[in-house]
């Protein structure tokens, strides 16, 4: 689905511009998700496990784009990729119909700016608009801040996973399963 762009103003004064990716914006997308794999240990991939090509990650951007129930939003603050967003349905199953996904990640350098908050409540909107009633997401228990905006967002917890994920390191890492009546 294309994002009709939207721009805001940041804690910092600073503008972000909302919206949907380019095919231009492939490369960058692909360093996004390896830089942030890198940065912090709250999402589902290591950086080397990012091997799309720029024709595959060209064709996901075009089926964001053309989906009817599907989001890809990206932040763009001063002219730099701050981060992206996503809405997805949760399969086109009837019974599923009325369930969507939410995932959110940001650049380091741009947490704590509210680029993060602003865009879930974009997503939230639009996930309302599409006629969801629900969304939910999974975030990893020990990723305070992220826990804190869901729960200030009207996110539950619904359950959790113990050891959802493990590191390189052995060590494991228990994830929230967090819903939003819509």
């Amino acid at each position: 689905m294309i994002f009709e762009p939207k721009e805001m103003i940041l804690k910092n004064e600073k503008s972000c511009l909302f919206r949907s990716p380019y095919a231009e914006d492939a490369a960058e997308l692909l360093r996004y998700l390896k830089e942030t794999s890198i940065q912090t240990p709250y999402l589902m991939r290591e950086p080397e496990e990012v091997t799309l090509s720029i024709s595959q990650e060209k064709e996901f951007i075009e089926r964001q784009n053309s989906s009817e129930r599907d989001l890809l939003l990206l932040a763009v603050v001063e002219g730099r990729h701050a981060g992206n967003g996503a809405l997805n349905s949760l399969g086109s199953l009837k019974r599923y119909a009325h369930r969507c996904s939410i995932s959110l990640a940001l650049y380091e350098e741009f947490w704590s700016m509210g680029i993060g908050s602003a865009m879930l409540d974009l997503l939230l909107k639009k996930a309302k608009e599409l006629g969801y009633e629900q969304a939910e997401l999974e975030v990893v228990s020990t990723n305070h801040k992220a826990v804190s905006l869901y729960l200030k967002k009207g996110f539950q917890f619904f359950g959790r996973l113990p050891r959802s994920m493990k590191y390189k390191d052995g060590t494991y890492a228990e994830e929230y399963t967090m819903v939003k009546f819509l």
